[in-house]
């Protein structure tokens, strides 16, 4: 269920603008899409944390049956606050320090290792007393964007497929017990066959780990940013790998969980960001709406080229212009071009629709402008989640020597 204009301007009229507002019905919509789908094979969901970690959004998500994905020591610790056990907890890091890892071990987390040095000393100092998920790399490359694509050959993540030999070595000459096998190819995918593909190269390797309890898969499930965008076929991504499940255990007498990580997909429609026009300025060639934000508070646009529609929530009828939004940053941050929106005026309030994931989450305060606000609308109140920052909390870790 979507919130309608009339609702999110009396929210931003109480809270201010910039705002994010998020529906916890939407959420929990998505969740059951997923549980709907995935009834007949042997699934958990892990929330990813990283596309929205407010607590609020994380106890609502343990609430109605969640696990969650971490990729650092904050984030896990986010999660125990919020209620998820350690045994509910993934956490999959990159590039990070040993010593994060072995507190994350000490926090009772499933780990998730992705470097054949890190493998090796965490074999080397731990052994087999504590069993560690392995994430490989398998060269496909996958997702909407570059920048959101992580199993192709030159990405930074996972342990390559050619590897393989290499992986075994280090845990027989350790004793690492292998409990899980992670693959995870990028966000925005379309093609179902990617998953099957990953899901058939891990059943393949499966072998060489006696000790597998499960294959996590990763996300990256489409969400549709604007009208005839194409979504996942969930149902027959379901099928498809129920099928291919059958065929493996029935001659190999094994069973192994199926683990995904939703991030994007659970949260990404519930978030709406509200800013408010401050100027329209005609020039010979545009017509631009500046907003009292910039890609300081949202940086998908410019980061990835990602669309947002975008709704005057003041004038939800009125006769649409074609206008170019722009924020209000010293550098270039532009939100949409040429885009037909009905007729704004300075003081409308327009609205970023899909704004859920990596919008608050990826936020900045460059140009020392202060961050927003976040609203949960949950069972027909809208609540305060998080204040908006103030001139005050930008010098709050900064430390002043008087040397002037």
């Amino acid at each position: 269920m979507s919130l309608i204009p009339q609702q999110l301007v009396e929210i931003a009229d109480k809270y201010g603008s910039p705002l994010y507002v998020y529906n916890t019905q939407s959420i929990e919509n998505q969740f059951k899409k997923l549980s709907s789908a995935f009834k007949d094979v042997n699934v958990r969901f892990f929330y990813a944390c990283k596309a929205l970690s407010n607590i609020n959004i994380l106890k609502f998500l343990y609430s109605i049956g969640s696990n969650l994905d971490c990729v650092s020591i904050n984030e896990v610790k986010l999660g125990l606050m919020a209620g998820f056990s350690a045994e509910q907890i993934i956490y999959t890091p990159n590039c990070v320090d040993f010593s994060e890892i072995e507190a994350c071990k000490d926090l009772g987390v499933h780990i998730n290792i992705d470097n054949i040095s890190i493998l090796e000393q965490f074999g080397n100092k731990f052994g087999n007393s504590y069993p560690v998920c392995i994430r490989i790399n398998p060269h496909i490359m996958a997702g909407g964007n570059m920048k959101i694509s992580t199993g192709h050959i030159d990405s930074k993540f996972g342990i390559s497929i050619h590897q393989l030999r290499h992986i075994q070595r280090v845990v027989k000459s350790t004793g690492l017990v292998i409990n899980g096998l992670h693959m995870h190819t990028g966000s925005e995918i379309k093609d179902i066959d990617v998953f099957i593909r990953s899901l058939e190269i891990l059943l393949d390797i499966a072998h060489d780990f006696p000790d597998l309890t499960f294959l996590d898969l990763g996300s990256g499930f489409k969400v549709p940013y604007q009208e005839g965008d194409y979504t996942t076929d969930l149902e027959t991504l379901a099928n498809r790998i129920k099928e291919t499940f059958d065929i493996f255990e029935s001659t190999e007498k094994r069973h192994f969980e199926i683990w995904f990580e939703p991030g994007k997909f659970l949260v990404s429609e519930s978030g709406y960001f509200i800013t408010k026009a401050n100027v329209i300025k005609q020039t010979t060639a545009t017509t631009f709406v500046g907003v009292n934000s910039g890609f300081n508070h949202l940086i998908r646009p410019m980061f990835y080229d990602s669309y947002h529609k975008i709704s005057n929530i003041s004038a939800p009828h009125g006769t649409e212009r074609i206008y170019t939004v722009v924020g209000n940053l010293c550098e270039t941050d532009t939100f949409a071009w040429d885009r037909k929106i009905n007729e704004v005026h300075e003081g409308d309030y327009l609205v970023f629709h899909n704004a859920g994931a990596y919008g608050f989450e990826m936020g900045s305060s460059f140009n020392s402008r202060c961050r927003p606000a976040e609203v949960l609308f949950h069972q027909g109140q809208a609540h305060l989640i998080r204040k908006r920052e103030e001139a005050e909390d930008l010098l709050s870790k900064q430390v002043d020597c008087n040397l002037f």
